[in-house]
């Protein structure tokens, strides 16, 4: 009997939370904390389901984790993402942390620009997919980030990383973050 209750339990935990269509969308970029309750919309953006974030990859779409890391000094080097436990991820996308902080390092919004550039090959018409956590606020923050950089095609997939394990898509079990480097200014 326990072991069922913690199955239940378990299986619980790992569900997207429902759409929170009764959260206020800021004016701005949502603060901290940003593991919270998240809306069911992004203004500009087209909220998506896993099956349409797959078939958008599928066509060509850069998916974009924005889950959030440390960057710091790793030994001799600075300025390295410091990765404490695996990561698991979306199969075929890319991670670039901390890209959804409410006000991010100018070296942060420099790296993000060039990243999305990169990605979408120049063009601003280039389809990207953000994701997270269906509770957390950095893709939200990330989508309208590349919003405001004049990208024309965002979708934003709510329900992240738990969503589509749900339904059984593929996963690498230990992404790794895009290397950081500075842009110069």
């Amino acid at each position: 009997m326990l072991r069922l209750l913690l199955c239940v339990v378990a299986v619980l935990f790992l569900l997207p939370i429902p759409p929170g269509g009764a959260v206020d969308i800021p004016d701005g970029y949502r603060a901290p904390p940003y593991l919270a309750a998240t809306p069911d919309h992004l203004p500009g953006a087209t909220t998506i389901t896993a099956a349409q974030a797959l078939a958008l990859q599928e066509q060509g779409a850069v998916l974009i984790d924005a889950s959030p890391l440390t960057l710091g000094r790793y030994g001799e080097q600075t300025d390295q993402w410091i990765v404490k436990a695996d990561h698991p991820s979306i199969a075929g996308s890319v991670w670039l942390p901390n890209v959804g902080e409410q006000q991010p390092s100018p070296a942060i919004e420099r790296w993000f620009a060039a990243e999305l550039a990169r990605l979408s090959e120049g063009r601003r018409d280039a389809p990207l997919v953000f994701f997270c956590r269906p509770d957390c606020w950095m893709s939200w923050n990330a989508g309208r980030r590349a919003l405001s950089l004049g990208y024309q095609r965002v979708y934003w997939y709510r329900d992240g990383i738990p969503g589509w394990e749900l339904e059984l898509f593929p996963l690498v079990p230990a992404a790794r973050p895009q290397p950081f480097y500075d842009v110069a200014p």
